[in-house]
């Protein structure tokens, strides 16, 4: 199966219970509840402050990874990742 990824930051979407939910209160497929709630963003951040906002939780990642980044290895890559993301197309 395919990983999804929250379509805001980026998170992967292990579980139910990392998934945002739709007005109606069903599970969103496409973002994270951090990110998404009752059918709503939860912050009303531009790209580049979302990125700042994730960009604290860089130490979090590398505790579960095996590839360790810095937090601007970490800036670098969100803003070539971000742009492919839902929420960030024009």
């Amino acid at each position: 199966m395919e990983m999804k990824f929250c379509q805001s930051c980026g998170m992967p979407l292990t579980s139910n219970e990392v998934c945002g939910t739709n007005a109606d209160g069903s599970l969103s497929a496409d973002y994270c509840t951090y990110c998404y709630q009752n059918g709503k963003f939860t912050q009303d951040y531009t790209m580049d402050e979302m990125i700042e906002h994730c960009a604290q939780f860089v130490e979090e990642f590398n505790k579960d990874s095996e590839q360790k980044v810095t937090k601007e290895e970490a800036i670098a890559m969100m803003k070539q990742e971000f742009p492919k993301l839902k929420r960030w197309q024009n």
